[in-house]
């Protein structure tokens, strides 16, 4: 059985470094293990990635997404989004405020002006109630109740994590409201295709392609300015695979204000809600790539810019711009700007969304 200490794992990481209680509820950590015996370790406290083992071209495994090899390095992180879950909202929402039902409601500004994220205590910092279903899948539910983060409705949401065969990890997202209310989910996946090490190497050579258009163009403190603009001869266009350091420190004003790439890209879309292709990240030392699908309308692409040397699994560092995250969401701001895709939940209602990260090797 997955998870159990019989069973040596490649990752390297205890369980029991991962057990203790926090506000009366129990953290563990769990081990999902597909028949190639490659692994994702995943604890219930934000449901944070701690590893996923992957091989590269040669079939030398290593861990290629950031997280920490305890619990309390992971409730201490100078980054407490690392590789976690994200609720109710993911990204901004200008100045904490929006107008639902013709109420108006204010949640933290957590972020300079903005929320970020959730708030001050997100789904980020929650123990969530663990279901181990089997070897290669692992459910986690929580319950927000209502009121939490000054968001309204009693919020219920399960995360599965499954992990299959071909080294795909599915991540389901399930949600109910008792209540109208909001809801942008996501994962924070900081990856890192090289392997992490000490020093974690720079996603600078990292070739990235992304199936994109169009772009959210934000102000300096990173809310969207409401247009929607093309890729095309800009520092933004991925279309076509390109190195991730090519335009990074472009003399742009886009690039100025996300201090590299942080912003959400507008995900080509024949249907909304199907699941597509969404990116491909592929590294060319190891040869690791990394596929996303997403039921989502946007990608949020993050090149680590504030990262700053922390601390992280086994001895390794993550420094400036050493991971690049995919976070597969609704728009930033979109409570604020009707012409988004509304990210409204009513009573009723199911939010569901599917996103897919596809770990391979390109000889």
């Amino acid at each position: 059985m997955a998870n159990t200490e019989e069973t040596p794992n490649v990752c390297g990481l205890k369980r029991e470094d991962f057990q203790t209680t926090v506000n009366g509820k129990k953290t563990d950590l769990f081990i999902l293990r597909n028949s190639e015996g490659n692994e994702v370790a995943i604890t219930n406290y934000g449901g944070a990635l701690v590893a996923i083992m992957v091989p590269d071209r040669n079939g030398k495994r290593a861990n290629v997404i950031m997280g920490h090899d305890n619990i309390q390095d992971v409730i201490n992180s100078p980054e407490p989004y690392l590789s976690r879950l994200i609720g109710r909202f993911g990204n901004r929402i200008a100045k904490g405020e929006f107008t639902l039902h013709g109420k108006h409601y204010q949640v933290a500004c957590n972020d300079g002006p903005n929320h970020l994220h959730g708030g001050k205590r997100g789904f980020n910092v929650k123990v969530w109630s663990p279901e181990l279903m089997n070897d290669h899948t692992l459910a986690l539910n929580y319950v927000s109740p209502y009121g939490e983060e000054g968001y309204t409705g009693e919020l219920k949401v399960t995360v599965v994590y499954t992990w299959t065969d071909d080294n795909e990890l599915h991540i389901d997202y399930l949600a109910t409201t008792n209540k109208k209310t909001i809801i942008n989910l996501t994962n924070h996946g900081f990856f890192a295709l090289a392997g992490i090490a000490d020093p974690t190497p720079s996603v600078e050579n990292v070739e990235l392609q992304l199936n994109a258009d169009f772009y959210l163009p934000i102000d300096n403190t990173s809310i969207p300015t409401g247009e929607i603009r093309k890729v095309e001869g800009t520092p933004f266009d991925f279309r076509t695979p390109k190195p991730i350091g090519r335009d990074i420190n472009a003399d742009n004003e886009q690039i100025k204000n996300g201090t590299g790439f942080d912003h959400c890209y507008v995900l080509n879309k024949e249907e909304e809600g199907v699941l597509s292709f969404a990116a491909k990240a592929y590294e060319p030392v190891s040869g690791r790539t990394m596929e996303v699908y997403t039921t989502e309308p946007g990608i949020q692409l993050y090149t680590g810019n504030f990262l700053a040397g922390i601390k992280g699994t086994h001895g390794a560092t993550y420094p400036k711009r050493s991971a690049i995250c995919l976070e597969a969401q609704h728009f930033p701001d979109s409570p604020n700007r009707p012409y988004f895709p509304s990210v409204v939940l009513d009573p009723g209602e199911r939010y569901k969304q599917t996103t897919i990260y596809k770990f391979g090797v390109q000889k």
